[in-house]
């Protein structure tokens, strides 16, 4: 029998859970607010910030200065080409570690967490020199593969865990109706499991999108995203606090939309599998 709830508790927990959401988006708020203010108005204490005039001048200068439109073309190409790039290789990956283990399924996907413990930096150096060998460096197809191998421990994990929750009785009564491999996991397999494969793949945009060690050092001009677009308003001479906010917002922008309208599917696929 579920436990009552006061109306007092309920409030209170609304207020809790309100007030920590709040905090959580005030740092984006800030943002938000100075793009609209002077670069002069920006500096100054939070009480001034808030009382001084509104200006679209920042976003004006920002999209003269740089190309906004290819940056956000890039960091499109780069995080969906890479999650479902990540897709094709983890779905098979996935289904045989949860459906035709082997003593060593359990060694191989710690071993794949384990390179997610790995800096970054540490394997910067052979991949820059393997990316100037091949022709790859500031290249979409060479950032797409990096950011896909990146988040490939992740995609396969999530999936792992996902199949694991669908009886294996399902796919044994497709095989014994025919269905080819194929057919199983693309027909069969796949439509069970859209639920968690979505949840992966808005995960995956988002994680490829704020990729920022990677494409900073790995692009120049031609395949740079939109976190090289950000990190261009940081200079020598100081860092322009309301061009890089109206930056920054029209970097982030995008990927909170996306984030709002799926946020009930995202929940979704996180959640799945956790009450039977």
């Amino acid at each position: 029998m579920a436990r009552a709830v006061t109306t007092q508790r309920k409030t209170i927990n609304t207020v809790v859970a309100w007030g920590i959401g709040l905090l959580i988006f005030f740092p984006i708020l800030w943002i938000l607010i100075l793009s609209f203010k002077a670069e002069g108005d920006a500096i100054k204490t939070p009480i001034e910030v808030l009382t001084s005039a509104w200006t679209f001048e920042n976003y004006g200068v920002v999209q003269e200065r740089s190309d906004y439109s290819k940056h956000f073309f890039n960091s499109v190409i780069l995080a969906f080409g890479s999650t479902i790039l990540g897709l094709i290789i983890a779905v098979p990956a996935a289904w045989s570690m949860a459906f035709v283990p082997s003593k060593r399924t359990k060694d191989i996907l710690m071993w794949m967490l384990s390179t997610k413990m790995l800096p970054a930096v540490g394997v910067l150096y052979p991949i820059y020199l393997v990316f100037i060998r091949l022709g790859l460096l500031d290249t979409r197809a060479g950032l797409v593969i990096v950011l896909m191998l990146i988040n490939l421990p992740i995609i396969v994990w999530m999936l792992y865990t996902y199949f694991k929750e669908i009886p294996g009785e399902i796919l044994e009564a497709a095989r014994m109706d025919g269905a080819s491999l194929r057919e199983e996991i693309l027909y069969v397999l796949t439509p069970m499991a859209i639920p968690g494969m979505a949840s992966t793949v808005l995960l995956n945009v988002i994680l490829a999108w704020n990729e920022a060690f990677w494409t900073l050092n790995l692009t120049a001009a031609k395949a740079a995203p939109l976190t090289a677009f950000i990190a261009s308003y940081s200079s020598p001479e100081g860092l322009f606090y309301a061009k890089l906010s109206a930056a920054s917002t029209m970097a982030i922008a995008p990927i909170l939309i996306m984030g709002w309208f799926s946020q009930k599917q995202l929940v979704r696929g996180l959640t799945f599998g956790a009450v039977k």
